[in-house]
């Protein structure tokens, strides 16, 4: 099996384990809030699934911790500054999608964070200025392997360090965006494609209920 296809694959089961345990959680509990049915692309966690004690760092090269994500709803997406096509286009998206969210209460307005993928190469200082490109609001976090490693596999995030001639590599990683709660918790998936119309859609439907 290639590289290629192992992370397809790895990609794929953790986006049937997600729906999987949506389903099943929700013919444990009954519907509590918005429903899985209710959603056009996202997929609901029910229960919210809580997210690891790790202390990454910031775009301003401060500590972070993601109990800093709580108290407002985030939108979080793993990527890196090399990447050609994946990162820039769904960073581009979600610009657009906070901008289309613009009408919410200030507390209801997503806050959108970038977690590189890649630390030895995305210092604090490069993540500021590529994040700031797509807007001046969006959050960039890096950290140590150990301390990305630990967080991209509770949240089941596929990451796969490819080799490339002349010693250079590249970052193959799943592109879905996590929606974390005010209580820090991961509260939904949005799987690939992105489609700012979509996500904007589920998104206010999810705070609405």
């Amino acid at each position: 099996m290639t590289r290629k296809s192992t992370f397809v694959l790895a990609a794929a089961l953790a986006i049937v384990a997600a729906l999987l345990g949506a389903v099943i959680a929700r013919a444990l509990i009954g519907p509590s809030g918005p429903t899985q049915a209710s959603l056009t692309h996202a997929t609901l966690l029910e229960p919210p699934l809580a997210l690891p004690q790790v202390t990454l760092i910031d775009d301003a090269g401060g500590p972070f911790t993601l109990e800093r994500l709580q108290n407002d709803w985030h939108l979080l997406f793993f990527g890196f500054t090399n990447c050609p096509d994946v990162c820039p286009n769904t960073l581009t998206v979600l610009a657009s999608v906070a901008r289309s969210l613009d009408d919410l209460p200030p507390s209801q307005q997503p806050q959108v964070v970038l977690v590189s993928v890649d630390p030895a190469r995305d210092t604090p200082e490069k993540l500021a200025a590529y994040v700031r490109f797509f807007s001046d609001r969006f959050i960039g976090l890096t950290g140590s392997e150990d301390a990305i490693a630990q967080f991209t596999r509770a949240v089941g995030i596929p990451v796969v360090k490819v080799p490339l001639e002349g010693g250079e590599y590249t970052v193959d990683h799943g592109g879905g965006i996590l929606l974390i709660d005010p209580q820090g918790r991961l509260r939904a998936l949005f799987s690939m494609p992105h489609e700012v119309a979509t996500i904007a859609g589920d998104y206010r439907r999810i705070i609405g209920g």
